[in-house]
């Protein structure tokens, strides 16, 4: 390649022209998402793709330290705060240097960042018209004062963003604060996701509707506009006024193989990675021909289909190795699942025949065959809807969650009435009116496959199931409206804890976090109360205790937790993921020797 590129420039007359070029080409990082983003402002965006371009764009007040286990915050836009004992007062300082990415909106002005940028970035949150999808984040720790200025814009007045209220107070220039009606000891921790990424106010103004293409944040990285081709190509570019920041990662005493890259990189100024690109590859085939035709940096997961060819007994395939290709593979926070809306006539509600009917039909999915036929071995069991990796995971709980037991399963069917009536060979319903499940999916292959997998379950069971095919966006959008009968979804966490699982089946979040819309009140009040409780064995029952309740009701029927295995190339330096951060790359770095000996 290396050769064709300097015969085309000589050609051209430009050869030292083009030797100049060469030595000082960036350094790129390619990678591809599966899943089309949806657009880049912090406020609206709940997607996984998405959101990890916000996080490479926007600074939060804290982050998780890339390398620390177990995982610990550190300054972000902001130093660490001082948190009251009661944990309902937490006072910030902005962090000195800090700049946004330059922007028209700015007039050619050096914009520093400052505390009033963080205070109404929440405040965004509460406006009905940004429809946020993280608002129940805010809601639930009870930020004093917004809940009545949310409620003045939705009764019809314009959203007052200049109110001053008792829990989100400027205290000067740089320093700003909260109070909480909820002591949550864990609720710092949400501040260190994207969602609460610092916007200026005269950019939001200045884009108006358009605020989604038009990102401006104080991280390390900015939107390349000219060169984002929706639902194909990303690209981020260094952020020409980040503040100095420093490689000085502190590894754990028991990985002498990240203690070596620490001490390698320490020092560095970050970010190393001069430019990342983002493309979108749906299907799972181009996205791993990608990484072998040496055309992406990494693939991110590899593709299921391949794991026997790539890492047979997950160990890395000789092939691959004497390339120099290397894999970082981990557990994840996050759990895949089913869920049920529990407002649909058909499959929702709380009565014992609605129970008994999405019970059933929880013990006839065989996960044993998910996982090894469509997962190819890349996942485990979920007993509930608490993931591994977080407080309040239990790797010794078990559940009726995980079991396949198709006579079981009829058995509740028969005895609540879902029987076929009119002699068709398929169950109705316990009034007589057809059984039919409607389940929303995407067109990609492992989808495809989950599917055929359900329909041979409901098949097995006698029950009519249909797949409704939409792309991702879509189907987030119908399912936060309450439209979709039945969902398979990931859900992935931001902290290291129990509460951002449990959150989705708190009812005050229907619709937000919280898609099936379950609302029970032993739920909701048991949910609450662990809130205000230190980590200890008390919380830890009344974890357990929210995740039985998950499976008795049943609004959604756990699958898995999946292990991701990334794999990069040998110019690749630093891989390794942590798995409450989204933006990796800037702890990167590329060896342009190494990548160019590759490319002759």
């Amino acid at each position: 390649m290396k050769k064709v590129m300097a015969a085309c420039a000589a050609v051209l007359g430009m050869t030292g022209v083009w030797a100049q070029t060469v030595a000082s080409e960036p350094k790129v990082f390619r990678y591809a998402f599966r899943i089309a983003e949806t657009g880049f402002d912090p406020g609206q965006v709940t997607d996984l793709y998405s959101r990890t371009i916000t996080a490479g764009i926007f600074e939060s007040p804290l982050r998780f330290a890339h390398l620390a286990r177990p995982y610990k915050l550190e300054p972000a836009g902001c130093e660490m705060p001082e948190i009251a004992p009661d944990f309902k007062t937490l006072t910030f300082k902005v962090r000195p240097g800090t700049f946004f990415a330059p922007d028209p909106a700015f007039k050619s002005v050096k914009r520093e960042l400052v505390a009033a940028d963080y205070v109404y970035s929440l405040k965004r949150h509460y406006d009905p018209k940004v429809k946020s999808g993280n608002l129940y984040v805010l809601e639930n720790a009870g930020i004093l004062g917004m809940d009545a200025v949310r409620q003045a814009a939705l009764e019809g007045k314009p959203f007052d963003y200049d109110r001053e209220v008792e829990g989100l107070k400027v205290l000067d220039k740089y320093r700003w604060q909260l109070r909480l009606k909820v002591g949550d000891p864990r609720f710092v921790q949400s501040l260190a996701d994207p969602f609460v990424g610092a916007m200026a106010r005269e950019v939001v103004e200045f884009y108006g509707d358009k605020i989604m293409e038009h990102p401006v944040g104080t991280g390390p990285y900015m939107l390349k506009n000219d060169e984002w081709r929706r639902s194909s190509k990303i690209v981020l570019v260094k952020n020409p006024n980040y503040r100095d920041e420093f490689y000085n990662e502190q590894a754990p005493a028991d990985r002498p193989d990240l203690q070596a890259l620490a001490a390698k990189l320490k020092g560095r100024k970050l970010p190393m990675i001069d430019r990342v690109e983002f493309s979108i590859i749906e299907e799972n085939q181009p996205r791993w021909l990608a990484f072998m035709n040496g055309e992406a940096d990494m693939v991110e997961e590899v593709p299921n289909e391949y794991v026997g060819i790539a890492m047979p007994n997950n160990q890395l395939a000789p092939n691959l190795a004497q390339r120099g290709i290397y894999m970082n593979r981990y557990l994840r926070a996050d759990l895949s699942h089913s869920f049920f809306n529990m407002e649909h006539p058909v499959v929702g509600g709380y009565e014992p025949h609605k129970v008994a009917l999405r019970r059933a039909i929880s013990l006839g999915v065989d996960l044993d065959k998910e996982i090894r036929l469509v997962r190819k071995g890349q996942a485990i069991p979920a007993q509930g809807i608490i993931g591994p990796n977080t407080y309040g995971y239990s790797s010794t709980f078990k559940s009726e969650m995980s079991e396949f037991n198709p006579a079981k399963a009829k058995a509740l069917l028969d005895v609540h009435g879902y029987t076929d009536k009119d002699g068709d060979g398929w169950r109705d319903q316990p009034d007589g009116k057809p059984l039919v499940l409607e389940y929303a999916t995407q067109p990609d292959l492992q989808n495809r496959q989950l599917a055929e997998q359900w329909q041979k379950n409901m098949d097995a069971l006698g029950i009519r199931i249909r797949f409704k095919v939409a792309k991702w966006p879509e189907n987030l959008k119908a399912s936060r409206a309450g439209k979709l009968m039945m969902w398979g979804v990931g859900w992935s966490v931001n902290v290291p804890d129990a509460d951002a699982f449990l959150t989705i089946a708190y009812g005050p979040n229907k619709g937000q976090s919280n898609h099936p819309r379950f609302d029970l009140p032993a739920y909701n009040r048991l949910y609450e109360q662990q809130r205000e409780l230190p980590d200890g064995p008390e919380r830890q029952a009344v974890l357990e205790r929210l995740n039985k309740l998950t499976v008795a009701y049943m609004p959604y029927k756990a699958h898995v937790h999946r292990t991701y295995t990334d794999m990069a190339q040998p110019w690749v330096i630093g891989l390794e993921r942590n798995i409450f951060r989204r933006d990796f790359w800037q702890y990167l770095d590329i060896d342009t020797a190494a990548l160019k000996a590759a490319q002759e």
